[in-house]
């Protein structure tokens, strides 16, 4: 059988040995494109000027929230590599954004939208979630529509990469609220918590290793993600 295409017209690999470094996503660590934003956040000469102009709206204290919370999840995620599941960090996507974590195994093909919300109350809708925290004006932001289209984008490049239909089940991760409601209408994005994150190492009877290790080989491959 004729070895998948890339959207290039070259075969893809099926290992670790084949890929060049420079196309390897599995180094990623969780956040890495924030890294490097945090890092000229943290200089002294770019942190005098950027925390100056960002003070007002508190970005700066955002971006690094927007890591740890990432790290975290990233973390709890990384140990389901004990039991049979293969994860990636920060999978790039054309226009400068990002699947936050993808993990491939016995239950499934999952994306992961990680969003920090310590101590909030949320209330999660069709589309967006809403926050509220003591003090502070409630907020809504498109969390639930975007973690649907990621999922989507993966099930397009993934589908292409690997030669046959890879169905992908979007999961929004709310990292350290105090309260999570849920809407009715959801049923196509999974919302959980970081402290449910280790439930999915009982999940299974969706791939089997053959099928986790083909699509894994795909999805570590970064041009399988271009023109997505």
């Amino acid at each position: 059988m004729e070895r998948p295409k890339t959207p290039g017209g070259q075969p893809f690999g099926t290992g670790a040995l084949w890929l060049h470094p420079d196309d390897d996503l599995a180094p990623n660590r969780p956040g890495e494109t924030l890294h490097g934003q945090v890092a000229a956040v943290s200089t002294r000469r770019a942190r005098r000027l950027t925390e100056r102009l960002l003070a007002r709206s508190g970005e700066a204290a955002a971006l690094r929230a927007r890591l740890a919370g990432e790290q975290f999840a990233g973390a709890r995620l990384d140990r389901l590599t004990g039991v049979g599941w293969r994860v990636l960090h920060s999978v790039p996507l054309p226009g400068a954004a990002d699947i936050s974590h993808l993990a491939i195994g016995p239950g499934g093909v999952l994306t992961f939208r990680t969003v920090p919300y310590r101590g909030a109350r949320l209330r999660v809708g069709p589309d967006t979630v809403e926050a509220a925290r003591p003090g502070r004006v409630r907020r809504h932001a498109p969390h639930v529509r975007l973690c649907r289209r990621d999922a989507v984008r993966a099930r397009h490049a993934l589908g292409r990469g690997c030669g046959f239909p890879v169905d992908v089940r979007p999961v929004l991760v709310c990292v350290a609220p105090a309260r999570v409601e849920i809407s009715d209408g959801m049923a196509d994005v999974e919302v959980l918590t970081d402290a449910d994150l280790a439930t999915l190492a009982a999940r299974g009877g969706v791939l089997k290793p053959d099928v986790v290790e083909t699509i894994y080989a795909a999805a570590r491959d970064r041009r399988t993600w271009r023109g997505v």
